[in-house]
């Protein structure tokens, strides 16, 4: 019998099978204990596993890392959530010096087993250090793995893919998709092995690839059935996993259409989005039939609510991209 889950739902789920299963899985952090989180996604763990298991911290986002240093450290997997995207700044330090070096600088005696759950990006009408896209901070850091799911079905595997994985992760949620609904075998999906580190083919295609990951995959979705109205055939890749990334997948898709827009709400500048350009173009070059375009947020600050449709990636604006990839040369 399929279930019904909302994005914010799988996660939820997620915790708590994880929870469940492993009793060294403890979840922290600002408003996730009776409250359940800003976004619900801690709903009732509290109450189902107790205040030790999930817990209320301080306003003090490197506290909260430090001390989920201090766990994984001795035994335990916590799972932290960081409030909104931009909150996670003041643990950045401790993310870079410590989270990500840690077992290198203990030859692999000191595993860090720990995840960092972060809501990220825009879309839902939020003020400054809501709606910053921080994965370039992140991926560009040796030693974390960074993840962003962009279906339910994801949300819910990748999350307890992620708490079981030796390492510490950077799970990235897009906000705009926690209201998100499909149709799901949940009893299924619970016995389905991961996929860390690999990309999906979200629509076949043949003219041009649309690469994205997170919250602009169902923006490109919606491009390439726009596209496919004015019969054009346009591929989209989920590349879900950006630290590792899987390169054999993406660049099979270029290979195959000849053509390659890269989508991403962060600004382009020294973005993930630059680097995925740059691995396509070194991989798939003589098989490329233009160069390799971008479709990014600004290079500004996020902006006020009531502009944001301005800054992040559209139908149209991927469609304009589409349009400029040398077609008179086919």
């Amino acid at each position: 019998m399929g279930t019904t889950l909302t994005f914010a739902k799988a996660l939820n789920t997620a915790l708590a099978d994880e929870m469940e299963a492993d009793p060294t899985v403890v979840v922290f952090g600002e408003d996730v204990g009776a409250l359940g989180g800003v976004f619900r996604i801690t709903d009732g763990l509290t109450a189902r596993f107790g205040e030790e298991r999930c817990f209320d911290t301080p306003l003090a986002e490197s506290g909260i890392m430090g001390m989920a240093v201090g766990m994984a450290m001795n035994g335990l997997r916590p799972v932290v959530e960081m409030q909104f995207d931009a909150f996670a700044y003041p643990a950045f330090e401790q993310v870079v010096s410590h989270v990500a070096k840690m077992p290198n600088r203990t030859c692999g005696k000191v595993k860090l087993p720990l995840v960092i759950r972060i809501p990220y990006a825009g879309g839902i009408g939020g003020v400054e250090h809501h709606c910053d896209s921080s994965e370039s901070y992140y991926a560009h850091t040796p030693g974390l793995t960074v993840v962003s799911p962009a279906t339910v079905p994801d949300a819910y595997t990748m999350l307890r893919e992620a708490i079981r994985h030796p390492d510490p992760v950077v799970f990235l949620e897009p906000k705009k998709l926690y209201w998100s609904k499909e149709d799901l075998e949940l009893e299924a999906l619970r016995s389905t092995a991961g996929s860390f580190g690999r990309a999906v083919v979200a629509r076949e295609g043949t003219d041009a690839t649309l690469i994205t990951y997170g919250p602009s995959v169902a923006t490109a979705l919606n491009a390439a059935a726009a596209a496919a109205e004015e019969g054009r055939s346009l591929e989209v890749v989920d590349v879900r996993s950006i630290v590792p990334f899987d390169d054999e997948t993406v660049s099979a898709s270029v290979r195959k259409t000849g053509r390659a827009v890269v989508i991403a709400e962060a600004p382009g500048f020294a973005s993930v989005a630059s680097e995925i350009v740059a691995r396509v173009q070194e991989r798939c070059f003589h098989s490329l039939a233009a160069p390799v375009l971008r479709v990014t947020g600004f290079d500004i600050p996020y902006p006020a609510p009531k502009l944001e449709h301005f800054y992040l990636p559209s139908v149209d604006r991927i469609l304009d991209a589409v349009d400029a990839l040398q077609w008179e040369d086919a």
